[in-house]
């Protein structure tokens, strides 16, 4: 499960690593706070991100929330270029599905500009043997499937009439996989996909977490041994 500290100064155990969503406005305050607390940091190339190495052996991976795609941030700096990427707007699809709900929206600046979420049943597995466990797979596989569709009707009556960049798919891998593969979303199963997001059972409220996480600069800080 990701973490989400208030600030870069909370002390958890020597070599534990955290995930913090910082949005791009406050990006530069943030370092700067990891620096009071860490002592002087270096920045460096990291493989799509950039890697923050602090005095004290701490360190902090930032990747942007989206590409480039031809519009860079501006700064001197790796951070402020990469603060002032993510402070653009970028118009989001997200799909977050679980066995217990779903909710869909379209996300920009953070925020849900139109969404629709509910709950869904689907059975968990079963540890019967034979007939039985052959009659609940597939009454669990139809579940499954009807959920999958479902979703993918609503995601593309919510995306409709929008100017979809990206999307962003949360929750069950499998789950979310196939509802994007639904034919009602066919017009949008070729658009970039960005970060998988890890969540809860969706709803309203995990949405908009959601949609605040994926428009932000996500760090992940291990901390000295």
């Amino acid at each position: 499960m990701e973490t989400r500290p208030s600030g870069p100064n909370e002390k958890p155990p020597p070599g534990a690593v955290r995930t913090a969503f910082i949005p791009g406005p406050r990006l530069t305050g943030w370092v700067e706070r990891f620096a009071a607390s860490h002592g002087a940091v270096q920045e460096e190339p990291d493989d799509g991100g950039t890697l923050l190495r602090a005095a004290d052996g701490a360190t902090a991976l930032l990747r942007a929330p989206w590409p480039v795609d031809g519009r860079p941030g501006r700064g001197a700096t790796a951070v402020e270029r990469l603060a002032s990427l993510a402070s653009q707007e970028r118009r989001l699809g997200i799909i977050l599905v679980r066995r217990g709900g779903y909710a869909v929206g379209v996300v920009s600046g953070g925020k849900v500009s139109a969404s629709k979420s509910g709950s869904r049943y689907v059975q968990s597995r079963s540890a019967a043997g034979g007939s039985s466990q052959q009659r609940f797979a597939r009454r669990r596989e139809n579940q499954a499937n009807a959920l999958t569709e479902a979703v993918a009707g609503y995601a593309a009556a919510v995306f409709a009439g929008d100017s979809i960049e990206y999307l962003v798919l949360g929750g069950d891998t499998a789950l979310s996989a196939a509802v994007l593969e639904g034919k009602a979303l066919k017009e949008y199963s070729s658009r970039a996909k960005l970060a998988f997001l890890t969540v809860a059972d969706p709803n309203a409220t995990v949405l908009r977490r959601a949609a605040a996480d994926a428009c932000a600069v996500r760090i992940d800080v291990t901390d000295p041994l």
